[in-house]
């Protein structure tokens, strides 16, 4: 009966404090994410072993939005083993991937009558594979591998909860290498009093980006974090190497040590990052000067200079403008030369 008083009473608390650090996540663009639990609109399909071990519970935000939070409290009883295993999860381009766990524990010493039975951490896990496993697949805990044991910073007290206070802990662990095509994640519960509010799974990039008129495209770090990922630019429109441009992908998905560049060519110049067409030359695409003229009989040929180009032109009898593939012309008949 303890527990099941406080796992209703936990409810409502962990309802606003999980509405509250989902606003004030700022997210970043070096991360893709593989798995939140918080933006997930339909059922999760994550499985409790044995059924009566983890609760799951999900709640509706102000715009109708579920949110998913699981939570156990057997601290009652001793020799506690419950396990929660997520669906499976795909790992795109990720070769380690990072687990963020957002979550209360209570205190046990704020708990009267649970002397050895209770406990104030729990472990994760994760198992590896090509494809989905059959819904009828028996739960064999040997089969997964064991990335840590989850402690919390603040654990709560009896008090905190009439107080309406609620300790939120945020614990992020790094998983890999990950070589299959995707892989679960399971949470064991040997007795602890725990909410866990949300489950972050992510890999880090270094997003596209352009860097002295070169282009960059999005690239994974590797594995050892230590070592450095040389990236080639590809040159922007309208402009050329100077020297080869690079940089390296640093293992928290930071663009570092630039090196080399790109150089706008004839007639154009720097903005923004690209190269665009000359002050002086569009003006020059605007007004054709004519430069020189011959007379042949009764055609009078015309040189007219735009963008750096030199175009012949003839026509006979009367007056024209010509506009063609972004080139303006102008010319005039003449008599009498």
């Amino acid at each position: 009966m303890l527990a099941l008083r406080m796992t209703s009473g936990w409810k409502c608390f962990v309802f606003f404090f999980l509405l509250r650090s989902i606003l004030m996540d700022p997210g970043t663009g070096n991360q893709v994410v593989l798995l939140d639990t918080t933006t997930v609109l339909g059922e999760l399909d994550w499985r409790t072993y044995p059924v009566n071990g983890w609760d799951a519970i999900t709640e509706m935000d102000e715009e109708n939005r579920p949110i998913h939070t699981f939570q156990v409290c057997h601290v009652m009883e001793p020799n506690q083993n419950n396990w929660l295993r997520s669906g499976w999860i795909l790992r795109h381009e990720a070769q380690k991937v990072y687990v963020e766990l957002r979550f209360t524990l209570r205190d046990c010493n704020s708990i009267p009558w649970v002397a050895g039975t209770c406990k104030e951490t729990f472990n994760l896990f994760y198992l590896q594979t090509n494809e989905p496993l059959p819904t009828a697949t028996r739960f064999r805990p040997a089969d997964y591998a064991k990335v840590d044991t989850i402690a919390a910073d603040e654990s709560f007290t009896q008090t905190d909860l009439g107080d309406r206070v609620l300790r939120l802990n945020t614990e992020v662990r790094e998983v890999g290498p990950v070589t299959r095509k995707g892989f679960y994640l399971a949470f064991q519960d040997v007795g602890a009093c725990i909410a866990l509010v949300s489950v972050k799974v992510f890999y880090k990039r270094c997003p596209s980006t352009l860097r002295n008129l070169a282009a960059f495209p999005d690239t994974v770090p590797r594995l050892d974090s230590s070592s450095l990922v040389e990236v080639l630019g590809a040159c922007v429109r309208n402009a050329e190497e100077r020297e080869p441009p690079k940089l390296y992908c640093g293992a928290d998905g930071d663009w570092l040590v630039p090196l080399g560049r790109c150089v706008c060519t004839i007639a154009h110049e720097e903005s923004d990052g690209y190269c665009r067409v000359a002050q002086a030359a569009a003006g020059a695409a605007h007004s054709p000067r004519l430069v020189a003229f011959s007379r042949k009989g009764f055609l009078t040929y015309n040189l007219v200079v735009e963008m750096g180009m030199v175009a012949v032109v003839e026509e006979v009898g009367m007056v024209a403008v010509v506009e063609e593939m972004g080139m303006v012309a102008g010319w005039w008949w003449r008599w009498g030369w």
